[in-house]
């Protein structure tokens, strides 16, 4: 099996990243996409906006709730922080010896993937898919391990929504079913009844 890793803090999980994940799972040769719940990014160390993992944990369970091929992973919780991608590929390749990782980002962090641990054996030894983001457009790579994926994009981000929100504004469409619902139950983001 062909596992593709979507990384990422999903602060909160919105219709962007299943929209992807599902394109992504469907149309890219990945057989399941695991979305992984990253406690810190290292490149951004400095976020003061994270709520607590369990509560991002459960925000992507009820996301992929009956969803075919798409599944959470919690590993990274475990790990030290800040935690690093190659480690994560590691664990889960030692684990899981009969299925094949990849690493899945977007033409942002592709910008800038010679800044993460270990970039160049992450490529050799898992692969990459990189997929659109507005405003940071791929062009060809030619580069062995790297796989570029014309994914639909959608302009929005966890920080448009929790801006949002703390506004009162209704984010039901903007977030996979339930997830809203839970955000209001627990006054995340500044969410004002």
């Amino acid at each position: 099996m062909t596992i593709g890793i979507l990384g990422g803090s999903f602060n909160p999980v919105h219709i962007g990243h299943m929209m992807l994940a599902s394109y992504l799972r469907q149309f890219a040769g990945l057989d399941e996409v695991w979305l992984t719940l990253s406690p810190l990014n290292p490149l951004k160390v400095d976020s003061t906006e994270l709520i607590p993992d369990i509560m991002r944990l459960k925000m992507l369970e009820i996301a992929i709730s009956g969803s075919s091929g798409l599944n959470v992973c919690d590993y990274e919780l475990s790990m030290p922080k800040p935690s690093y991608t190659i480690n994560t590929l590691r664990y889960l390749a030692k684990r899981f010896p009969r299925h094949k990782f990849k690493l899945i980002i977007g033409s942002d962090n592709w910008k800038i993937f010679d800044q993460w641990k270990d970039y160049e054996e992450i490529l050799s030894d898992f692969g990459v898919i990189v997929y659109p983001r507005p405003g940071y457009p791929v062009g060809n790579v030619y580069e062995d391990g790297v796989d570029v994926v014309k994914a639909p994009t959608a302009d929005i981000s966890s920080t448009f929504i929790r801006k949002a929100i703390a506004k009162g504004k209704d984010m039901n469409y903007f977030l996979p079913g339930g997830v809203f619902n839970y955000i209001k139950e627990n006054k995340l983001y500044g969410f004002k009844s």
